[in-house]
């Protein structure tokens, strides 16, 4: 008799930050790969069009606007995707964005915006979702860091400190689910080319580069596909039960000389 039962046919996934980048990038994969998704982000429009691609093809989707910094958005949007396509089985929580300010010219609401989106909208997502998971057993969810709580970057600062809390915050539930069957699971991306850091005016830019030759964090120029980390969130949470892959890092490969 096996150990753990295998996963079920059938997985309900909530992607948040799924209008741009690797939250639409992981939902179109994991639509592709038959789980019904639902779609969460502020600007609900992008969800709802990439939702409607999705359907064309045979996908079970749905689409629905979310606001982590909002703990009632968040509650509302679970609500209603559970209604839609089942209780949770799978949760990836990619939603954010970043700022380029040093942390000593940054105002203490603008650091606790980052705080909010990146730490606490995270917290509000797992707290809706997560004792349901415990309460049937299993699943999966992905928290998506960064790499830059192993080698933090300047003028990221409260973005480097709400990501070393998302991981503190994500070990600290390793612990405290083991044997419930729930798997907590980190994605540590390196540089991904997505829409975060793309509204940055074209001197910001430069000094943040700068910066980061500057401090030895740009070896190369090629930048991660936000479908790259797309297909290791899904191998994170198809790796069949009994089997538990606590932090994965994904770097882009340097091209061949």
């Amino acid at each position: 008799m096996p150990r753990f039962e295998p996963h079920p046919s059938r997985r309900p996934a909530l992607v948040t930050g799924a209008s741009s980048g690797i939250g639409a990038a992981t939902a179109t994969l994991l639509a592709a790969r038959g789980h019904p998704v639902a779609l969460g982000a502020r600007r609900v429009e992008r969800c709802r069009e990439l939702a409607e691609t999705l359907a064309k093809d045979g996908a079970e989707v749905f689409a629905h606007v979310l606001d982590v910094a909002d703990s009632g958005s968040v509650e509302r949007f679970v609500a209603a995707s559970a209604a839609a396509l089942g209780a949770p089985e799978i949760v990836v929580s990619g939603a954010g964005d970043v700022s380029a300010e040093r942390v000593h010219e940054l105002d203490s609401a603008g650091f606790a915006a980052q705080l909010q989106v990146h730490l606490v909208g995270a917290h509000r997502l797992v707290s809706q979702v997560v004792p349901g998971m415990v309460k049937n057993g299993r699943g999966d969810v992905v928290l998506v860091s960064s790499d830059v709580v192993r080698a933090p970057r300047p003028r990221m600062g409260a973005y480097v400190a709400a990501k070393n809390g998302l991981e503190g915050m994500a070990r600290t539930m390793q612990m405290e689910l083991e044997g419930t069957g729930v798997r907590v699971s980190l994605v540590r991306p390196g540089p991904t080319m997505t829409g975060m850091g793309m509204d940055w005016d074209p001197e910001t830019t430069g000094e943040v580069l700068e910066d980061w030759v500057k401090w030895g964090l740009a070896r190369h120029p090629y930048f991660l596909k936000p479908e790259n980390v797309a297909a290791v969130i899904a191998a994170v949470v198809e790796t069949p039960r009994g089997t538990h892959l606590t932090l994965v890092e994904v770097q882009p490969e340097a091209r061949n000389r």
